[in-house]
Protein backbone atom coordinates (compact mmCIF):
# COMPACT_ATOMS: atom_id res chain seq x y z
CA UNK A 1 0.00 0.00 0.00
CA UNK A 2 1.56 3.40 -1.04
CA UNK A 3 2.25 5.93 1.92
CA UNK A 4 -0.07 8.64 0.79
CA UNK A 5 -2.80 6.37 1.33
CA UNK A 6 -2.00 6.06 5.06
CA UNK A 7 -2.17 9.91 5.34
CA UNK A 8 -5.06 11.40 7.73
CA UNK A 9 -7.23 13.83 5.85
CA UNK A 10 -6.85 17.40 6.74
CA UNK A 11 -9.27 18.29 9.20
CA UNK A 12 -10.44 21.61 10.13
CA UNK A 13 -9.56 23.29 13.00
CA UNK A 14 -12.01 23.78 16.38
CA UNK A 15 -10.45 26.86 17.31
CA UNK A 16 -12.53 28.62 14.48
CA UNK A 17 -15.76 26.68 15.61
CA UNK A 18 -17.47 25.49 19.11
CA UNK A 19 -17.13 22.15 19.72
CA UNK A 20 -20.32 20.33 21.76
CA UNK A 21 -19.28 19.15 25.21
CA UNK A 22 -19.23 15.53 25.86
CA UNK A 23 -20.92 14.99 28.96
CA UNK A 24 -19.78 11.92 31.03
CA UNK A 25 -21.49 8.93 30.39
CA UNK A 26 -21.85 8.49 34.17
CA UNK A 27 -20.80 10.51 37.56
CA UNK A 28 -17.32 10.07 39.55
CA UNK A 29 -17.83 8.39 42.65
CA UNK A 30 -17.38 11.08 45.59
CA UNK A 31 -15.43 10.08 48.66
CA UNK A 32 -15.61 12.12 51.49
CA UNK A 33 -13.00 14.53 52.79
CA UNK A 34 -10.49 14.54 55.12
CA UNK A 35 -11.81 15.29 58.99
CA UNK A 36 -10.17 17.81 60.94
CA UNK A 37 -9.41 20.41 58.71
CA UNK A 38 -10.36 24.33 59.30
CA UNK A 39 -13.32 25.30 56.88
CA UNK A 40 -11.92 27.25 55.11
CA UNK A 41 -10.08 24.38 53.45
CA UNK A 42 -12.96 23.09 52.54
CA UNK A 43 -13.85 25.90 50.66
CA UNK A 44 -10.85 26.19 49.20
CA UNK A 45 -10.63 22.68 47.91
CA UNK A 46 -14.65 22.80 46.68
CA UNK A 47 -13.75 26.04 44.86
CA UNK A 48 -10.35 24.61 43.15
CA UNK A 49 -12.50 21.55 41.85
CA UNK A 50 -15.51 23.90 40.57
CA UNK A 51 -12.44 26.16 38.64
CA UNK A 52 -11.43 22.66 37.68
CA UNK A 53 -14.10 21.46 36.52
CA UNK A 54 -14.93 24.68 34.50
CA UNK A 55 -11.81 25.18 32.95
CA UNK A 56 -12.23 21.81 31.44
CA UNK A 57 -15.25 22.65 29.87
CA UNK A 58 -14.44 25.80 28.94
CA UNK A 59 -11.35 24.34 26.93
CA UNK A 60 -13.42 21.39 25.26
CA UNK A 61 -16.10 24.13 23.89
CA UNK A 62 -13.32 25.43 22.12
CA UNK A 63 -12.32 28.73 24.72
CA UNK A 64 -8.71 28.52 25.28
CA UNK A 65 -7.52 32.16 26.22
CA UNK A 66 -8.39 33.54 29.47
CA UNK A 67 -9.34 36.80 27.87
CA UNK A 68 -12.09 34.80 25.87
CA UNK A 69 -13.73 33.34 29.60
CA UNK A 70 -15.90 36.68 30.33
CA UNK A 71 -17.68 35.76 33.80
CA UNK A 72 -20.96 35.50 31.84
CA UNK A 73 -18.98 33.18 29.27
CA UNK A 74 -17.85 30.91 32.79
CA UNK A 75 -21.21 31.30 34.40
CA UNK A 76 -23.03 30.27 30.85
CA UNK A 77 -20.42 27.01 30.96
CA UNK A 78 -21.61 26.20 34.36
CA UNK A 79 -25.21 26.33 33.70
CA UNK A 80 -24.32 23.84 30.71
CA UNK A 81 -22.98 21.45 32.60
CA UNK A 82 -24.81 21.51 35.45
CA UNK A 83 -23.31 23.15 38.29
CA UNK A 84 -23.90 26.08 40.25
CA UNK A 85 -22.85 29.87 38.91
CA UNK A 86 -19.75 30.10 40.23
CA UNK A 87 -18.52 33.48 42.25
CA UNK A 88 -16.00 36.06 41.34
CA UNK A 89 -13.66 34.71 42.67
CA UNK A 90 -13.97 31.43 41.12
CA UNK A 91 -14.14 32.93 37.65
CA UNK A 92 -10.92 34.04 38.25
CA UNK A 93 -9.45 31.31 39.64
CA UNK A 94 -10.74 29.72 35.94
CA UNK A 95 -8.79 31.86 34.29
CA UNK A 96 -5.59 31.57 36.35
CA UNK A 97 -6.22 27.72 35.65
CA UNK A 98 -6.18 28.66 31.82
CA UNK A 99 -3.27 31.09 31.90
CA UNK A 100 -0.88 28.64 33.78
CA UNK A 101 -1.89 25.29 32.10
CA UNK A 102 0.18 26.43 28.73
Amino acid sequence: MPAAALKPSPTQSTARRGVLLELPCTPVEKRPLPPGRPREWYVTHNRRLKAMRLAIALLDSGIYMPNQARNETIRDTADLIGIHPPSDTTCHMVRALMRYSR
